[in-house]
């Protein structure tokens, strides 16, 4: 099935190369993949997981690592902002 994963700023660092610049993957996944199995794949730091959305819904961390996507589905990861 076909899910499309989002990364922002410092973690675009853990796309492909050929995506950095567009921010984004279309990637073919298994039903059962979980949130926390992407994130493992793509090395991503669990520090620099800070916030998760599908399709514009907050995903809390305790249930980042049983849950799964559904065909369609765009997984947005942010790492952690500092402003001032």
């Amino acid at each position: 099935m076909k899910i499309t994963l989002k990364l922002f700023a410092s973690l675009t660092d853990y796309l492909p190369t050929q995506d950095k610049y567009t921010n984004h993957v279309d990637l073919d996944i298994t039903p059962e993949t979980t949130i926390g199995q992407l994130v493992d794949q793509y090395r991503m730091p669990e520090k620099l997981v800070h916030l998760v959305l599908v399709n514009g819904s907050y995903v809390a961390p305790e249930q980042r690592p049983s849950q799964t996507l559904k065909e369609g589905d765009v997984l947005a990861i942010w790492p952690p902002i500092a402003g001032g």
